[in-house]
């Protein structure tokens, strides 16, 4: 078995991570956010999402945050995008790359945004067709990958032929989410298994919460199928809407942890991410969910208070 030689992380918390915080955060409180990952080496982060500010209103700041936030060469801000309405905001705001999402299990499109998977897709069509117009990349997203929350058990068919869809469109990447978190090793190798027949492995990333503590045995796992692109979440933010109390995202220290552990060369100064985490969820008054950031920060207090 070769593990990849480097990986990338496709930083989720400014979009993902907050778009369910109850309280409000400050526009310049995400502009920092997003700053101060770029300064711990983080070369992807998901800056915001051209959403309805009726439906999830902590993204209603959407362009003033990417007027804000100080784009780097070298450094991509992509954004959430639903639909046509979503990609033109998102051009306006000067976007230069965008993320669509689909979910595998027809339950939870009908549930989430009210139509079939099919259907879903082609609300997906034009907005490719202008961002590739325009010169805009697009990634996808594949919910619902190991698992629904409203149908249960999601065939590894149903996902190859959705990231397909997906590949076929457009997207220059597909990113597999298991949403609720519910998927195991083994069939995170099956589903990738299945999703490799019909789209490259070099296209595809891991998307995995981490609500039963699966999420870094199933980062490994994908990883020893040949994934090496990964999104997650500074200070584990963001929690898992359909599983009350359950945590959500996999943090991203936790992340960085193990690809530095396995030598593989990812980039990102870990100890000013974990700065960066501790930071926000201060802010947030919120606990800091990364298992890594208060292994080593314990660690630290300890240390300080024998000198």
């Amino acid at each position: 078995m070769t593990l990849p030689s480097k990986a990338k992380i496709v930083e989720v918390g400014p979009r993902d991570g907050l778009q369910n915080e109850t309280t409000d955060v400050g526009t310049a409180i995400k502009v920092e956010l997003i700053d101060r990952l770029v300064r711990a080496g983080v070369k992807c982060i998901e800056a915001t999402a051209f959403v309805s500010a009726k439906w999830v209103p902590q993204m209603a700041d959407n362009a003033q945050v990417m007027a804000a936030v100080q784009r780097l060469p070298g450094v991509a801000y992509p954004v959430l995008v639903p639909n046509m309405k979503g990609f033109e905001a998102a051009l306006d705001a000067g976007a230069k790359e965008v993320a669509v999402f689909a979910a595998a299990s027809e339950a939870f499109s009908q549930r989430n945004i009210n139509c079939s998977v099919a259907e879903s897709l082609e609300r997906f069509r034009p907005v490719v067709a202008a961002a590739r117009r325009n010169r805009v990349k697009v990634r996808g997203y594949v919910s619902c990958a190991l698992g629904c929350p409203y149908q249960g058990e999601v065939v590894p068919g149903a996902v190859a032929e959705l990231a397909h869809a997906l590949f076929e469109m457009g997207c220059y990447e597909i990113s597999l989410g298991d949403t609720i978190g519910v998927g195991t090793p083994g069939k995170t190798r099956d589903m990738i298994e299945a999703v490799a027949r019909r789209v490259p492995l070099k296209k595809l990333a891991g998307h995995f919460h981490d609500t039963y503590g699966m999420a870094i045995a199933n980062i490994y796992a994908s990883l020893e199928m040949g994934i090496a692109v990964f999104d997650a979440s500074v200070a584990g933010l963001g929690g898992c809407p359909y599983a009350a109390g359950a945590s959500g995202n996999v943090a991203t220290e936790d992340v960085v942890y193990l690809l530095q552990g396995l030598g593989i060369d990812i980039g990102i100064d870990l100890a000013m991410l974990i700065e960066t985490g501790a930071w926000i969820t201060e802010k947030l008054g919120r606990q800091n969910a990364s298992k890594v950031a208060r292994a080593l920060s314990a660690k630290a207090a300890a240390q300080s208070a024998g000198s």
